[in-house]
């Protein structure tokens, strides 16, 4: 059977695990989220592949091009990506893609955007189920009124990127929003 090749990474605002399969980064997402262990399932399925530890280049990479993004000398990745999902999350994860560095979207706009303003909740949906975080930047989608929601990496750690990038926050009845 097929390796995925996974390391852990320390980020300035969580522990990522990072996985390479055929030389393309198919994870980079939050060691310690609640739908770990299912999105770990849908990589292996889908890529008849079993996870182990070990070392590879694009692991080096990703590591080395996160640590520049958290330094702030970095805006863009550009690192081969495997995203592993639906054609519909496939979709979604492109869009988030298109976000650029320093802009949020709501999922409203995203799924507007996608074609369908109906889809919202599946659409969150996608950007919850997404394993390459930060890369494919699903902490970049707020609320419609700018309130940070939900986030695999916690909304700690959403704020604290959306900070680096230089999106304003402020506090607004209790929840962190933005303007």
């Amino acid at each position: 059977m097929e390796k995925i090749l996974i390391q852990s990474y320390k980020s300035p605002v969580g522990e990522l695990i990072l996985g390479v399969f055929q030389n393309q980064l198919c994870l980079c997402d939050w060691k310690y989220r609640k739908m770990r262990e299912a999105i770990d399932q849908r990589i292996k399925k889908g890529l008849q592949a079993e996870m182990e530890e070990g070392n590879h280049p694009i692991l080096d990479q990703a590591k080395k091009q996160l640590e520049e993004y958290f330094d702030g000398k970095r805006r863009d990745f550009d690192l081969p990506i495997l995203p592993v999902g639906t054609e519909f999350q496939q979709r979604v994860w492109k869009a988030l893609q298109g976000i650029p560095f320093g802009k949020t979207n709501s999922y409203l706009e995203l799924s507007q955007q996608l074609g369908d303003p109906n889809a919202i909740r599946a659409v969150a949906s996608a950007n919850g189920a997404n394993a390459i975080s930060i890369i494919i930047p699903c902490h970049r989608i707020i609320g419609l009124d700018g309130a940070l929601v939900g986030y695999a990496g916690g909304i700690e750690a959403k704020k604290k990127l959306l900070q680096l990038e230089g999106v304003k926050l402020f506090q607004n009845q209790g929840q962190t929003s933005l303007f």
